[in-house]
């Protein structure tokens, strides 16, 4: 339990136990120890190796943190953890001081080192009496002093864990400190790089090229979103964080390349949620003389291969359900998926009659909405989390796609594809529109759905018409949210598991609590709501002290207290 001191580091106001670490801090130094040394330190085993390499007697040197210790006089157990994993190390007073002077392990390891600080040792491997696998401590080097102490767990005898740093929003602001005490949160990061590295490798030995485009853009372009906007001082510009590079990736197969692709960074300003944020990475590949037939083919290929790459086999557990990326995958055309979901032929309708429509199924629509954004709305909520398993959902009507090459045999539809899985969109690909003319017409028609008001309405990129009119080969594009499907191959359901820092509103500032206020936001982080006649039983407060705490947490809005029926129950806020 953390107490709240009144001295203050400066501007910093430090709690009891951060006070204590600074002293001991100032003690290191004072015995000549730096605590933040500038030498290189060298490492012969990791966590990973130790007992694979293992062989009693042989001298090795490790580093990590120090996150747990057992002292028993001049002998002691304590446990590091490095990149990897962890092992157990072995310190003996004797064997560590080999002179007179015991101060190493006496003032240094016993009193003056804290379960979180970075150590280095060199030992020699031995095996406990129990068969524990372990390192007898010969050397210890202090490697950098931790100034605050980690939150970590808690087990009971009978198991049971307590004080597990769970809360998601803490987690997520303080993810270097999730990594620590909660290392399987690595994995999901581990994965992630296995799945860039083997698109990377199928598109290499394709033989596409890996390019890089601009983030700073002066149009927002190749996608309808609405966009972040900054200026440029010296050019005295307005200029966009890219919502897409599509468009510049065009323009390079106009340039003659025959297959291009990037894994970018693209910002949107809208919404945040579990499935949402405001920057996130998107592969986009194009190649020239394909067409989005190609394009599912190699679709389905790519995302089989990443799934056997990272878990050993096509079929992955996602929730509750199963996925299996083994292609093929089925191909519904959207407007057939709306009539499966709705009973509805909407075909033939114009804006108007799909706006009523719209408005009979239940579904809010306004004046602002064209025929493109009414059938991406009855899709999007009607029908769209019925495709669990990967699903091509084919031939977008026009309206719906600017970028996109008009359906060489269906009239008024467009051959594009979004891939569905887990009822998400996952990837998005045309047949490109390749006809300079029509491309401006598609242009003007976003401008003219803007001036009604439709802020995601796509600009017109008058140097991409440019390079158009020089002549673009038949293309085939597609954007693979790179993210999402993070989130499937590792099973979470939150983008924010899949990032190292994601978007955060901004921090508030944690009011001061009394010991018995921390003492009742422990059991409510336990469960809230809970009945306050309950609350105030499991804390074993006098009505006196009782009174003022939750008077206090209210006061604070750290809790509040609601009467439903007869009941007074009390929630976390």
């Amino acid at each position: 339990m953390v107490i709240f001191a009144t001295e203050k580091f400066g501007m910093q106001e430090l709690s009891e136990q951060e006070l204590v670490r600074r002293e001991k801090l100032a003690k290191l130094r004072e015995l000549g120890i730096d605590p933040y040394p500038a030498a290189a330190f060298e490492v012969s085993h990791y966590a990973t190796t130790f007992s694979e390499q293992f062989e009693n007697g042989l001298h090795i040197r490790m580093s990590g943190r120090l996150m747990s210790r057992r002292v028993q006089g001049k002998a002691s157990f304590a446990e590091l953890q490095d990149a990897t994993g962890r092992v157990q190390l072995y310190f003996n007073r004797d064997i560590l001081c080999q002179g007179e002077n015991k101060t190493q392990y006496n003032d240094v390891y016993k009193k003056l080192l804290d379960i979180g600080d970075i150590i280095g040792i060199e030992g020699a491997m031995f095996t406990t009496q129990v068969g524990e696998k372990t390192i007898e401590v010969h050397q210890l080097h202090v490697l950098s002093k931790s100034l605050r102490p980690l939150p970590l767990p808690k087990v009971d005898a009978e198991g049971n864990t307590y004080d597990a740093f769970t809360d998601a929003e803490q987690r997520y602001r303080q993810r270097y400190v999730d990594l620590i005490v909660n290392p399987q949160v690595k994995d999901a990061f581990v994965k992630r790089t296995k799945i860039t590295n083997t698109i990377r490798s199928f598109f290499n030995d394709r033989d596409y090229l890996e390019v890089e485009t601009p983030i700073l853009q002066p149009i927002a372009g190749g996608a309808a979103a609405r966009p972040f906007v900054t200026h440029h001082n010296a050019l005295n510009i307005p200029l966009y964080l890219r919502i897409a590079n599509e468009l510049y990736l065009k323009r390079l197969i106009v340039g003659g390349f025959d297959g291009v692709y990037e894994f970018a960074k693209d910002f949107r300003n809208e919404g945040m949620d579990k499935t949402h944020n405001p920057e996130f990475t998107v592969m986009e590949l194009y190649v020239a003389y394909k067409d989005y037939h190609w394009m599912m083919e190699t679709t389905e290929a790519l995302l089989e291969e990443v799934a056997v790459a990272v878990n050993g086999v096509a079929a992955v557990a996602v929730g509750e359900n199963k996925i299996n990326f083994k292609a093929p995958y089925p191909r519904v055309p959207i407007l057939d998926a709306i009539q499966e979901h709705t009973g509805i032929d909407i075909s033939g309708m114009d804006e108007d009659a799909l706006r009523e429509t719209s408005k009979k199924l239940g579904l809010e629509v306004d004046e602002t909405m064209g025929k493109g954004k009414l059938i991406d709305e009855l899709f999007g909520e009607l029908c769209e989390h019925h495709y669990i398993q990967p699903t091509f959902i084919t031939d977008y009507p026009k309206e719906m796609s600017p970028l996109t090459k008009a359906h060489r045999s269906k009239p008024g539809l467009t051959e594009r594809f979004e891939l569905m899985v887990n009822g998400k969109e996952l990837a998005n690909a045309y047949s490109e529109l390749n006809d300079p003319i029509e491309q401006r017409e598609r242009f003007e028609d976003q401008m003219a759905l803007s001036e009604k008001g439709d802020d995601e309405a796509m600009f017109i990129d008058q140097d991409f018409l440019r390079s158009l009119e020089y002549g673009m080969p038949p293309t085939s594009g597609i954007g693979i949210g790179i993210d999402r499907l993070t989130m499937l191959l590792t099973n979470n359901s939150s983008i924010q598991e899949v990032l190292f820092f994601p978007q955060m509103r901004p921090e508030k500032k944690r009011p001061k609590l009394t010991e018995e206020e921390q003492l009742v936001v422990d059991f409510l982080k336990k469960e809230s709501p809970v009945a306050l006649s309950s609350l105030k039983e499991q804390s074993g407060l006098s009505n006196k002290k009782w009174d003022k705490t939750i008077k206090g947490l209210t006061a604070k809005s750290i809790a509040e207290v609601n009467k439903i029926d007869d009941d007074l129950l009390v929630r976390l806020i």
